[in-house]
């Protein structure tokens, strides 16, 4: 599963928040510049991630986002399928797609998508924010 640049970002931006959740908060310009992220894309990604109650933004001269999600409960995952949708190996495995394949009783790598995508969820949904930071 190849995840798109924005879901990269994200999950960098979150990381990079998380990292300094007890500081004061961060201006997009010192995130982008940590996570090299080019900050027009970074503005629009903490737009959407603060609609999605991940992060909090404070306005004005000391201003920037403050991560809000506890980083020990918040999983890789949750990221994940907030900016790109459901976590699956293949595009028939979204719900509702695996219908409509002609293939779909017939399949023989149903049985393997599934796995894969089980083994998918596994790793990212029991990954926090935590865990990343401890590894680090």
């Amino acid at each position: 599963m190849l995840h798109s640049q924005k879901c990269q970002y994200a999950l960098r931006a979150i990381y990079e928040l998380a990292k300094r959740r007890d500081e004061s908060p961060i201006r997009i310009s010192d995130v982008a510049e940590a996570q090299a992220i080019p900050p027009r894309f970074l503005e629009n990604i903490l737009n959407e991630l603060k609609q999605g109650g991940f992060v909090a933004s404070v306005r004005g001269r000391s201003g920037g986002y403050q991560m809000i999600s506890d980083p020990a409960v918040l999983t890789v995952g949750e990221i994940i399928r907030f900016v790109q949708g459901p976590i699956a190996p293949v595009h028939c495995m979204f719900k509702g797609d695996h219908d409509n394949c002609p293939l779909a009783d017939t399949c023989p790598y149903l049985a393997m998508w599934r796995r894969a995508e089980a083994a998918l969820k596994e790793v990212y949904d029991t990954t926090t924010f935590a865990d990343l930071l401890d590894n680090a």
